[in-house]
């Protein structure tokens, strides 16, 4: 049985973001995996790193429970909107006061730091509402992607990320998200594997 956690970036549960992730979730448990689901925007966490790593301040319960979450499992799939090229501030917020030095990665002043999230691997669905693909790659470089597969997850451990790129939505037709859910549905049953 895998464990996967499927987390929500969306701070709007009524999003196409939270209709992707009851999808996947339906599906790898259809396929027989042990899913746990991590909604961001309904945490309640101060998302202000205040002191910066100065200071450390204490991890709110709902913290708590979603690094417990990612640590439990094998794979990981962040759903997220693409806003300013980036993910949502609730969900910068996130990474900011969960994913801290002991805890997602280790300090080495002497080299790198090394990933604490190793043995996960993990995958991106990233929704824009109105940029193409073409113009995300082409003139923004993935920039949001670059960031967090990179810049968060892949420094902290996580291999063998996919990524999927879904939009602009605006000019998606009823049938077209269909095809995207059904894809997503296929994808959830690959990850069971």
């Amino acid at each position: 049985m895998k464990k996967i956690v499927v987390i929500n970036g969306h701070p709007n549960k009524e999003s196409f973001n939270t209709v992707i992730a009851d999808s996947y979730i339906s599906s790898a448990i259809n396929s027989g995996s042990e899913v746990r689901y991590i909604a961001i925007g309904e945490l309640h966490f101060n998302p202000n790193l205040q002191f910066g790593y100065q200071q450390r301040m204490e991890l709110e319960p709902d913290l708590v429970k979603a690094l417990e979450d990612i640590q439990w499992s094998e794979h990981q799939v962040w759903i997220h909107p693409l806003w300013w090229l980036g993910m949502p501030a609730v969900m910068k917020g996130f990474f900011d006061r969960a994913f801290l030095p002991g805890i997602a990665f280790k300090s080495n002043k002497k080299g790198p730091s090394e990933g604490l999230l190793n043995s996960k691997s993990g995958r991106i669905i990233t929704t824009a509402g109105d940029l193409s693909i073409t113009v995300y790659e082409e003139e923004y470089r993935s920039s949001g992607l670059v960031q967090l597969q990179k810049g968060i997850l892949e420094y902290c451990g996580v291999s063998s990320i996919t990524n999927h790129f879904i939009g602009p939505l605006y000019e998606l037709s009823e049938e077209d998200r269909k095809g995207w859910l059904n894809k997503i549905k296929d994808m959830a049953v690959l990850d069971s594997i």
